[in-house]
């Protein structure tokens, strides 16, 4: 194996250059639906241009201290990540009745902690998969078992916890992470049809009670999570407003557009969930399919970095991620067409939000590292 003298804080322009893109995109979509919004946002674009400025920064700082840091103290990471979770039910604020944040000081805004468990979570996963593939060239059923209950332990703790925010999107989010990382892993594929099973027995238990005793399901999961499985059952009926009118703002922006800034139709939450909505009105369908090409082609880049890669446990990782990224890109923009059921997870780099965009930029610095080292070895 040789190695090439490069440096490791060699930015790849693979991934810098569509993070650019992304930048400029998030900003002028972020702007453009602030004419949607009150009066006390008007500042959410200003805002995400020193979110994008301290992320990148950030970013930086990640391939300063080099992802083998972050994997001798993830234990301790995971800890705190968890621990963060835990105080939110003491000390977190309360938005549209979900208890997911912590108040910053000095009127910053607030901070989201599982959006930091997501990227504290492919690294436990990645550590843990490539420490049971050392320890076991070959494992039995058995030993595959033990480490998916260890495995179900490490997922379950934040997901519970995420949870009882309540934050489904997220913990949706938690378990796909999982699926994916496991199945790369190399485990026998027969686990899969079991964990399908279990989550299929789950969902037929919870429609169950929701159809039979509406209030029996409100006094065991609570009034949110009934709130959110009524709008899921909207989306599957083809009704509700915020769709209705996010497809109407799709639809009125034709072929090409109806200009920057420039979004006749109103709608809830159009710098969040709803921000593929704005950018399709504003820049039409050649505009929607430039973005999405952007998205296709970041995802692509990022899987050929791990099949480059010779380590196995950056491979996990890479997988996690772009497990991650798919899933958050379909479903935001599947349920703006109405296409996927209205979750509230965001458009990953798009979207507004300090929490979400610093944990991608804390992605986008392990990343980094692992280009660097896919390019500074050959075989």
């Amino acid at each position: 194996m040789l190695m090439k003298n490069i440096s490791k804080y060699k930015v790849d322009k693979g991934i810098l250059i569509p993070m650019i893109l992304f930048a400029i995109i998030s900003v002028v979509t972020i702007y453009s639906a602030q004419s949607l919004l009150g009066a006390d946002m008007q500042n959410l674009a200003l805002k995400q241009v020193v979110w994008y400025i301290l992320g990148f920064g950030i970013a930086y700082f990640i391939m300063f201290i080099g992802n083998d840091f972050i994997y001798r103290n993830i234990w301790i990471l995971y800890g705190i990540g968890v621990l963060s979770l835990l105080g939110l039910f003491f000390f977190g604020t309360s938005i549209n009745e979900a208890k997911c944040w912590y108040t910053l000081p000095w009127n910053l805004g607030t901070i989201q902690p599982s959006e930091f468990m997501k990227i504290i979570l492919i690294m436990t996963l990645g550590s843990m998969i490539q420490k049971f593939h050392e320890n076991f060239d070959h494992p039995s059923v058995m030993e595959e078992f033990r480490f998916l209950v260890k495995v179900g332990i490490v997922v379950g703790i934040p997901s519970i916890l995420t949870f009882l925010q309540p934050d489904t999107g997220v913990v949706l989010i938690y378990l796909l992470i999982t699926v994916v990382m496991l199945f790369i892993s190399g485990i026998r594929y027969r686990w899969f049809a079991f964990l399908f099973g279990i989550a299929a027995l789950a969902v037929a238990v919870i429609l169950g009670i929701y159809f039979i005793n509406q209030d029996l399901f409100v006094k065991i999961f609570g009034t949110s999570f009934f709130l959110r499985v009524d709008r899921l059952l909207d989306w599957s009926s083809g009704s509700g407003y915020q769709l209705e009118n996010g497809i109407s703002a799709i639809g009125s922006g034709g072929l090409f557009g109806n200009g920057f800034n420039q979004t006749p139709v109103y709608f809830p939450e159009p710098q969040t969930d709803f921000i593929f909505a704005v950018f399709g009105s504003n820049f039409g369908f050649i505009g929607s399919l430039a973005l999405i090409s952007l998205l296709i082609f970041f995802n692509v880049k990022l899987i050929m970095i791990a099949l480059k890669n010779n380590s196995n446990i950056n491979k996990y990782v890479i997988g996690g991620i772009v497990g991650m990224l798919i899933y958050q890109q379909f479903q935001n923009i599947g349920m703006t067409i109405g296409l996927m059921p209205i979750t509230g997870i965001t458009l990953p780099f798009i979207s507004y939000g300090g929490s979400s965009l610093l944990s991608y930029m804390i992605m986008v610095g392990i990343i980094f590292n692992i280009s660097n080292e896919t390019l500074r070895y050959t075989n």
